[in-house]
């Protein structure tokens, strides 16, 4: 056997050594009496050294048995070693916890990924993506690659872009998701498409983003949403019986509109009980002036949330929760508490009793618990509400076990976005309305829906879909209402309202996060945990130092002159930078 030296036991006369690769470990015996000049190599080898040794597998003695290994009943007594590779002294402990920092990690990502956390996690990723890959084919689907060097479109994320050094001046953009290239494969009648697909995007980062990310990546003509769906559903079934999650699975539906107003979020999280409550129709006639005003303007809401045992709170906890009430968008946070049959609020003296017991009621609020209250445009009053939902849930113990998928649809088509000064897609400009809302597209284009779906396990997204455009007259038609006219749609998107006049099928599909699949399965907290080599939060690559500098000759070659940005005041870059 060959492997790595995991731990090392001399108990003064014979030596313990598990051996370890990716399958596992196994305890190997040195006994001096057997084999002494194994013994005598034992004496010498450290953690992390590679060695190869040459035994017996046998049987432990009954009381040496350890029934928490699976294969704690043996072990191999040694009849000759060799040492195949030296290994310093490694910056961490090679373990299920390493204690080590995450950035000291990454930074030795090769002997990270040593630990069995991550050979675990990257096993199951493995498993997971040939799972995929038999059930689409299954399926009828073929696996077709698309680009990674395309052009950069807009309506999206940031770009990462590449420049040219044949076409002087010139980018190609890596893919932020094949979207218009499986479009296009399915109006050249492939009909059923997947890809296992590698997509970049420059946008700030978090636990649950990468710059470059996987998706599975699915494409499906001459269907509606219910076909996608129950492919998806179906493809899922089978992760989770890989990933061993046994017991029916159940895929839950909201629209839109009803995940916002109930849990303020269009990812809700179902574990968690506590459900916003619209309360707006108690301050209608209300004397706290505020509140009232904000009830009687169209497309205002007043949503509550009711905290079990909120009432025991100090002013404190309340100023913390208000504060990132407002840093999800809302003007404020007005809070209740009930105890004794007695409110205490700042606004307790504009409402007067009757009002405070009504909102109570409306709530079901119960002595000992507090009430907080938010009043803005309805979205904006859910999805603030939503977010104090979220942290409280997990502060607070309100998350219960189990999956819980729930598909959202119904989306809206469009958003207004004041960077643009104009509506953008909520997910993409090749999204189709739904039909009978076709004629809103000019008069009222915030009311139309989208014929999109987003898959969501506990509060987690995992994958967005739509039935795509394809008519050519309906694509203007929508870029005309995102304020995109006919020229500029030519120059950014000619290739596909041509090949959408060549007769297009009527298609759709979804891209699922495979990177947030395996987190999810495997139970972990971070992207990172599943992937071999990940970014930080910065986007930088600590164990290769990405990004680096291009040497003069690279940036010359590209046509390419860097200026670097100085401050205020400081000496201009040298010339030439």
């Amino acid at each position: 056997m060959q492997g790595w030296v995991w731990h090392r036991r001399d108990m003064g006369g014979l030596i313990f050594i598990d051996l370890r690769d990716r399958a596992g470990f196994v305890q190997c015996v040195f006994d001096p009496s057997r084999a002494p000049d194994s013994h005598a190599v034992a004496h010498e080898w450290r953690s992390e050294y590679v060695v190869q040794i040459e035994g017996k597998v046998v049987e432990r003695t009954p009381e040496n048995v350890n029934p928490n290994l699976p294969n704690g009943d043996i072990e191999v007594q040694v009849l000759s070693g060799e040492l195949l590779a030296l290994a310093e002294t490694p910056s961490f402990v090679i373990e299920e916890d390493s204690r080590a920092s995450e950035d000291l990690r990454l930074k030795q990502r090769f002997l990270d990924l040593r630990r069995p956390p991550l050979q675990r996690a990257l096993r199951l990723r493995h498993e997971l993506g040939l799972a995929a890959r038999n059930l689409l084919d299954e399926h009828g689907f073929y696996e077709i690659e698309t680009p990674m060097l395309t052009r950069s479109t807009p309506e999206g994320a940031r770009d990462y872009l590449v420049p040219s050094r044949i076409h002087p001046g010139k980018f190609y953009a890596l893919p932020q998701s094949p979207q218009l290239f499986k479009q296009l494969l399915m109006i050249s009648g492939y009909d059923r498409y997947f890809q296992i697909a590698r997509c970049f995007r420059d946008e700030d980062l978090r636990s649950d983003r990468q710059p470059e990310f996987t998706q599975i990546d699915i494409e499906m003509s001459f269907v509606t949403a219910a076909d996608v769906r129950q492919v998806t559903e179906t493809l899922v079934e089978r992760l989770l019986e890989v990933s061993g999650h046994s017991g029916q699975v159940r895929f839950g539906e909201l629209s839109f509109p009803e995940a916002i107003d109930r849990y303020g979020s269009d990812r809700p999280d179902l574990r968690i009980r506590q459900e916003l409550c619209d309360v707006t129709e108690a301050f209608v006639d209300s004397g706290f002036r505020a509140f009232a005003q904000a009830a009687a303007l169209e497309g205002n809401a007043i949503k509550a949330l009711r905290v079990p045992g909120g009432g025991a709170w100090g002013r404190t906890r309340f100023d913390k929760l208000t504060d990132e009430a407002k840093k999800a968008g809302a003007k404020g946070l007005v809070w209740i508490k009930l105890n004794d049959g007695a409110f205490t609020s700042p606004v307790a003296k504009f409402l007067g009793d009757a009002a405070l017991q009504d909102l109570a009621t409306r709530t079901g609020a119960l002595d000992g618990d507090a009430i907080l209250l938010v009043a803005d445009e309805w979205e904006v009053a859910a999805t603030s509400l939503g977010v104090l939902r979220s942290q409280l849930a997990a502060s607070e113990g309100w998350i219960g076990d189990g999956m819980q998928f729930v598909w959202v649809t119904e989306f809206p088509l469009l958003k207004r976005s004041d960077e643009h000064g104009r509506y953008v897609a909520r997910h993409h400009p090749f999204t189709n309305p739904v039909p009978e809302d076709l004629d809103l597209l000019e008069q009222d284009p915030l009311a139309v829906r989208a014929q999109s779906y987003d898959l969501v396990l506990n509060g987690v997204e995992l994958g967005g879909g739509s039935i795509r455009i394809h008519r050519a007259d309906v694509q203007e038609r929508v870029f005309r209402a995102m304020g995109i006219e006919a020229q500029e749609a030519s120059e950014k998107f000619g290739f596909l309202l041509r090949a959408l006049t060549f007769g297009a099928p009527p298609h759709g599909g979804i891209a699922l996060g495979f990177d947030r699949i395996v987190m999810m399965m495997a139970g972990l907290k971070s992207l990172r945990d599943v992937i071999a080599f990940p970014k930080t939060t910065s986007a930088a690559d600590l164990m290769m130092e990405a990004p680096g500098d291009a040497t003069p000759d690279q940036l010359e070659d590209l046509h390419i002159a860097v200026r670097v940005q100085t401050e205020v005041g400081a000496d201009p870059p040298d010339e030439g930078v």
